[in-house]
């Protein structure tokens, strides 16, 4: 059975009667004034609901888009990414009474009136029990959320102001910023929510997996991958890549040209083709799905290639998805079929034009009925909701898998350890 580190602070541990308990939570689920997928809010409602069971005051907070320009600093507020979405799911399905919080907002730099007084009313109606919660604005709409500079730490400050108890419930939030790690000690208690611990258990069983254990990754970019990769590589028996980590693999395996790969990728990717030389871990979809056009879908313009007819010096287009009849083949039907452990953090095609690929493989693991299906969540979990929804909604009633709400946190935790993810192991010291 999975533990936590006794040293984690919990909620269910903590005293919350008249308590102002400030949640961050991850709901980043928001795109153009829509919420796509309500999972990652589904899942926090056990410690919205303890929290209120317990006589505590609940003010929520989370993330939503990428608001700030990197160069400039600025800041873009507006509906797009807006937190009101949340507010109204919340009240329609919890009936939870929460309001939205309102401040002013500088058009170029987001909110930078760090005025307690503007709140303080709010907060005496939750106190006063005449509404059932706050719900902050997006934490990114603030100066300072990002920046790691003074307006980080007087943010944090700010944020504190509103708490007796800070309620971390925010595994995919795994970046150390203002709302989710220098907070964390600036309130007499720091905790970690429901979910948090949830999900720190089910880490367990990708770092310390019942063997054998396959793994699944893939990506737009080698080179942000490498880290949790190697790590991974370590952990598995059968390492099943996809995306452009594949393509550079494939690049530096067969001295072939990929059109979307690029040299550094594939000067990355040969450290992992040595590594694989002797072990043979990797395995290597034999088909796959060739296009000259990265953005559309033009039959005329896409065939299958086959690994087999490879040769070096060769140039060709994107590899777009894997072919479907690769899983044909004994050998990766074998380690799917007998894995005990599947961890999945991949999307095999170029979505929404290149899916076959993706929606094959799903289905193939959803045939191992004794295996413990880990799924990392943002996209990988919304196209097996789309392409593979039969499965999806079994998934969501079957013990055998487990749906992060983080795959970036995840991977970062392959890397680092689970408490090696800034924001939690915050907790510890808090």
């Amino acid at each position: 059975m999975s533990t936590l580190d006794p040293r984690l602070p919990l909620l269910q541990n903590t005293d919350l009667n008249g308590k102002v308990v400030l949640v961050r939570v991850d709901h980043n689920v928001v795109e153009k004034g829509v919420i796509k997928d309500p999972f990652r809010i589904d899942s926090t409602f056990g410690t919205i609901h303890h929290i209120a069971s317990k006589g505590g005051f609940p003010v929520l907070m989370t993330h939503v888009g990428r608001t700030r320009d990197k160069k400039t600093g600025r800041v873009k507020t507006g509906p797009d990414t807006s937190v009101l979405p949340i507010v109204e799911y919340l009240n329609r399905k919890i009936r939870g009474g929460f309001v939205a919080a309102e401040l002013p907002a500088d058009p170029d730099f987001g909110i930078v009136d760090l005025d307690f007084a503007k709140l303080e009313p709010l907060v005496k109606s939750l106190k006063a029990r005449e509404i059932g919660g706050i719900y902050l604005p997006n934490t990114r709409w603030f100066a300072g959320e990002e920046s790691k500079d003074d307006k980080t730490k007087a943010l944090a400050e700010f944020f504190a102001k509103f708490a007796d108890v800070f309620a971390n419930d925010a595994f995919g939030s795994w970046q150390p910023h203002a709302s989710t790690f220098d907070i964390v000690g600036k309130v007499p208690v720091s905790v970690a929510g429901f979910l948090l611990q949830k999900e720190l258990i089910g880490l367990e069983r990708v770092l310390n997996p019942e063997k054998p254990f396959l793994g699944v990754v893939a990506g737009a970019k080698y080179d942000t991958k490498i880290g949790p990769l190697l790590k991974l590589y370590e952990k598995t028996d059968r390492l099943l890549l996809g995306g452009v980590i594949y393509n550079a693999f494939l690049a530096a395996k067969y001295d072939v040209k990929i059109k979307g790969v690029d040299d550094e990728d594939v000067k990355l990717a040969k450290d992992l083709v040595a590594k694989d030389k002797d072990a043979g871990k990797i395995l290597e979809p034999g088909v796959l799905v060739e296009s000259e056009l990265l953005e559309s879908r033009d039959p005329a313009k896409v065939k299958l290639a086959r690994i087999k007819d490879f040769k070096p010096g060769d140039s060709r287009g994107y590899f777009l998805d894997v072919a479907p009849e690769s899983f044909d083949d004994p050998k990766l039907g074998e380690a799917i079929a007998s894995a005990k452990t599947v961890f999945i953090n991949a999307v095999m095609g170029f979505t929404p034009n290149f899916f076959e690929g993706s929606q094959r493989f799903y289905a193939e693991v959803a045939k191992n009925k004794g295996a413990k299906k880990l799924y990392g969540g943002g996209d990988t979990l919304q196209e097996l909701k789309t392409l593979n929804p039969g499965v999806y909604l079994q998934a969501l009633e079957d013990d055998s898998y487990y749906f992060f709400t983080g795959g970036g946190a995840v991977l970062t935790a392959i890397e680092d350890g689970a408490y090696g993810i800034k924001p939690v192991g915050a907790l510890l010291k808090g």
